[in-house]
């Protein structure tokens, strides 16, 4: 099919012509699309050198193999991309559209990947261990009282795209193809599912389907998340395309169990528990990892280089963010997290909003922090 490029000229700092890309355009056609886009990266760099995107999409796009790229391969390469040209100020601006993207266009990828996740040896591969013998993990030995805690992986299974190339009609099968799953999670933990799906088109009326007030009150509990479609770089990527079908959430009866389905990531497995012993926290999830791999037809996505297969390259490796709420009241006392990121970076700590990236600190100078690199370490 046809591939429109359609960029808003209030994002971008210039436009990409009205060219159309399409699966089947010769060679005049694609070579003058290359040379529009390598025009749009270098334009992006001059105000925004730390956008990994475009730098390396430059650079890839003057190789041979870049160069060597199939019209259809082409189309999939924007979209991998376009989020960090229409968003010039993103740190990253890639997603992948399959789990296969990483190996297959990995002249651009491996880049990307090794810059960000700082290995300048070019050539480690991230083994994931859960050992967590010979350390202490309760943060009142720290003075610290007790904290809101959460830890997430990102996972995708086999046999599906990722979310940023979904349609509406493979996002409503993978929403389906969980259910049995949540079904045996619910033997195990109790809950219930919460989905936002609207309907389940020719297979009639979703059972699940909460209504706008159940759904905003989830979201207000940090349950579910938020309305994807509002966030521009999930929105230049696809990713928040055809919302809210195939979007919800199992939850199990403790509350300290969830499993969001539909957002960034296929799939995203999470332990949250107030208290003082990370370690705690961490084994729920374990265990919960091996009840949902253990789960028939259910296969994660892996690369040999790179761990779990997740959308963006940031997550990559364990696909893991383990997390506290922290209160820093004197870092944040000007109402933004500024500080305390400049204190946080050297540490290999990231500060988000309480919400989760791209939302604001608390009002009381509450913040997530996180380790910034699940991958190689």
């Amino acid at each position: 099919g046809n591939f429109f490029i359609i960029i808003d000229p209030s994002q971008s700092t210039m436009a990409i012509s009205s060219s159309l890309l399409s699966s089947d355009m010769d060679n005049e056609a694609k070579n003058k699309f290359l040379q529009e886009l390598v025009a749009e990266c270098a334009e992006v760099l001059k105000s925004n050198p730390g956008n990994r995107c475009a730098k390396y999409c430059k650079d890839y796009l003057e190789s041979d193999e870049g160069k060597g790229l199939a019209a259809k391969d082409l189309t999939v390469f924007y979209k991998i991309v376009k989020t960090g040209i229409d968003n010039p100020d993103s740190i990253l601006g890639c997603y992948a559209m399959s789990p296969l993207d990483y190996s297959k266009y990995g002249g651009f990828f491996d880049k990307v990947i090794r810059d960000y996740h700082g290995d300048e040896t070019g050539d480690k591969k991230h083994i994931t261990d859960w050992n967590v013998e010979g350390a202490d993990y309760d943060v009142k030995k720290l003075g610290q009282e007790e904290l809101s805690m959460r830890v997430r992986v990102g996972r995708n299974l086999l046999g599906f795209n990722l979310p940023g190339e979904m349609d509406k009609e493979e996002r409503i099968k993978f929403e389906q193809k969980m259910l049995p799953a949540f079904d045996q999670l619910k033997g195990k933990y109790g809950g219930n599912v919460y989905s936002l799906t609207p309907d389940f088109g020719e297979l009639g009326a979703n059972p699940n389907l909460i209504t706008k007030d159940e759904y905003q009150k989830l979201v207000d509990a940090h349950v579910m998340f938020k309305d994807m479609d509002a966030d521009p770089y999930l929105k230049s990527a696809g990713i928040s395309s055809d919302w809210p079908y195939g979007r919800g959430c199992w939850q199990s009866d403790d509350k300290m169990r969830i499993i969001w389905f539909g957002e960034e990531d296929q799939l995203r497995i999470m332990c949250m528990k107030k208290g003082s012993d990370l370690l705690e926290v961490f084994s729920n999830l374990n265990e919960m990892l091996k009840t949902v791999e253990g789960i028939d037809d259910i296969e994660f996505a892996r690369d040999e280089n790179y761990g779990f297969v997740t959308s963006c390259p940031s997550n990559l490796g364990t696909g893991m963010r383990a997390s506290v709420h922290v209160k820093i009241p004197n870092l944040t006392k000007d109402g933004t997290d500024a500080k305390a990121k400049e204190v946080c970076k050297p540490l290999g700590l990231s500060v988000r909003g309480t919400g989760g990236e791209h939302t604001p600190i608390g009002a009381d100078g509450t913040v997530d922090i996180s380790p910034s690199a699940p991958l190689f370490f």
